[in-house]
């Protein structure tokens, strides 16, 4: 997938901002090594659906539920749709 200038300057600010134990291996893989998540229309969150249950710390369980608060991967959710 090609990133727009904007999208790519939107992403490395975020990823600049971010302590991710992953070293955002979702972008840096080309979207290839990422977690399933989707925009639920929430401002800072998406639906996480990682069906390998790893402790992530961006992780939030909520009911039978979870949500993904990883202010990179809810960019990717909501702007890039993947």
């Amino acid at each position: 997938m090609e990133l727009t200038q904007e999208q790519k300057s939107k992403v490395e600010e975020i990823m600049s901002s971010v302590d991710c134990p992953k070293d955002c291996e979702c972008y840096k893989s080309g979207f290839e090594n990422i977690c399933k998540a989707e925009d639920r229309g929430l401002d800072t969150y998406a639906d996480c659906f990682d069906e390998s249950r790893t402790t992530c710390k961006f992780r939030i369980l909520f009911g039978c539920g979870a949500f993904c608060k990883c202010p990179l991967r809810v960019y990717i959710a909501k702007h890039l749709k993947k």
